[in-house]
């Protein structure tokens, strides 16, 4: 049998093993992928870095906190001179928050300590009914012993500051996700002995 179409067919092969272009096509596919990707390491990378430097300014706010005649407008200024100097405050679409919040303890073990109470059914959890012992002197249970301030000599002070920033990169709003981003830093550090520790007394309130 004669085939009557020897052209048509030898174009057809021809086309098939035709692999020009490919590239194109492969990187058109490819560069949107790689692109998503390289951003969310810029992105992430910039996060760590702006991270790190709010940690490193907290940590030299709390040092110069120890100190006796510091004054306290000062350390909060240059925590905050530090951070703007990293987050992109020229755009005018970036929205910052920066929040600085002193509190102090009379020792490390107090850290985040509750208020003691009497647990009478042992459930582990302070009812309304229970006394508890108030140590920081506001009329109420705390889960957290920590007093507002700078406290004084020998006090552990705690020194936390939260940076609320919009990202640098479109990727999170294209997928949906909130564009701002919050980074949080904290530090302890003991006020220099400069004179007595002054003694915290917990009154017992029983309801």
């Amino acid at each position: 049998m004669i085939d009557a179409f020897p052209l048509a067919r030898g174009k057809l092969r021809s086309l098939v093993a035709d692999e020009s272009g490919v590239t194109v096509v492969e990187f058109a596919l490819v560069a949107p992928v790689f692109l998503v990707l390289l951003t969310a390491v810029f992105d992430i990378g910039f996060l760590i870095y702006t991270r790190a430097v709010l940690q490193g300014a907290i940590e030299e706010g709390a040092r110069s906190a120890s100190l006796e005649n510091t004054q306290w407008a000062d350390i909060e200024a240059r925590v905050n001179r530090q951070v703007r100097a990293v987050i992109p405050v020229g755009n005018p679409d970036t929205d910052i928050s920066f929040d600085f919040d002193p509190t102090y303890y009379a020792s490390y073990k107090d850290i985040q300590l509750p208020e003691d109470f009497t647990d009478k059914n042992k459930n582990g959890v302070r009812d309304a009914d229970e006394c508890f012992v108030d140590r920081n002197g506001n009329g109420k249970f705390d889960l957290d012993v920590g007093l507002a301030g700078r406290g004084g000599a020998q006090d552990v002070v705690s020194i936390s500051a939260e940076v609320t920033y919009k990202r640098i990169f479109p990727l999170w709003s294209l997928i949906g996700q909130p564009q701002t981003h919050t980074t949080r830093a904290s530090t302890y550090l003991r006020n220099q002995p400069f004179s007595a520790q002054a003694a915290q007394v917990g009154v017992e309130i029983c309801p």
